[in-house]
Formats: structure tokens, sequence, C-alpha cells
């Protein structure tokens, strides 16, 4: 037995790799070709920065929230505008800003961040403007935070 151990693990080898390569991947991309993950909604994603009410209502919630986790040894001021905002669909937000920050010791810094937030209710925007109707999914850049 100890003999055909080495063949018989080698031969188990390329029928699982056949199985997985006849079998199992052509049902993968079968799933993957169907409509089981397709979100139907009216925010289309889009590779291009785009500026709408959503991605302004997006912004500052952004900053809001930033506002909140910060504490009150420094002062803040944000920009009157993102850099950049994109949506990449069903209501999802990656927004790229600046804000200012001043130090108690009067130095002034200006620091980038990218925010990731997501609107909840989806085609429904009569809730836009409640934060409680966002969720933030990533803040980056902002190590202090």
């Amino acid at each position: 037995m100890k003999k055909y151990s080495i063949l018989i693990f080698i031969v188990s080898l390329v029928a699982l790799i056949l199985f997985q390569h006849k079998v199992i991947m052509p049902f993968v991309y079968k799933v993957i070709q169907s409509d089981l993950f397709l979100v139907d909604s009216k925010d289309q994603g889009s590779q291009l920065p785009i500026s709408n009410p959503l991605t302004e209502i997006a912004f500052t919630h952004c900053n809001n929230y930033i506002k909140s986790k910060l504490g009150s040894d420094a002062t803040i001021s944000f920009a009157a505008k993102p850099i950049n905002a994109w949506s990449m669909g069903n209501y999802q937000y990656i927004i790229n800003a600046e804000i200012d920050i001043t130090s108690a010791t009067a130095n002034t810094t200006t620091q980038k961040y990218v925010c990731r937030i997501n609107y909840k209710n989806g085609d429904n925007e009569e809730g836009a403007l409640d934060f409680t109707n966002w969720s933030i999914e990533g803040l980056s850049d902002l190590d202090f935070i």
C-alpha cells in the first residue's frame, strides 16, 4: 500500500483538478452570468467623477461624521466642495476631499481624506438628509480618528 500511496495521491489530485475545471467552474460561470447578483436601481455607477444632490449630501454627512469623531483639541474647517465624488452604483459613493486642521499649537495642516458612504433607502430619496439613513463604510487617510 505504501508503494502506491504517491500514485494514489497524484491520481486523486488530477481527478480533483479535472472535476473543478469541468464541473465546478462552469457552474460558477453560469451563476455569475445570471441575474442573481443584479441590483436594479436608478443610481448607476460611473468611472468618472460626478456631482449631483446625493453626492453633495454624502459629502456633508462624511464631514459631519469626521467632526463628530474629532475631539475639541483641534479646530477643523472643510472645503466647500469635494475634490471628486464617484457613484459606485446602488447609492454607494466615494468622496475625496480636504480638511484643514488647526491644532492647539496654531499649526494648520491640510489633510486629504476618502470617505465611502452608502445611502440605505435606495430609490426613495426622501430621507437623504437624515444621517440615520446613511452608513459610513470606510474612512481613510485620517489616522487620528
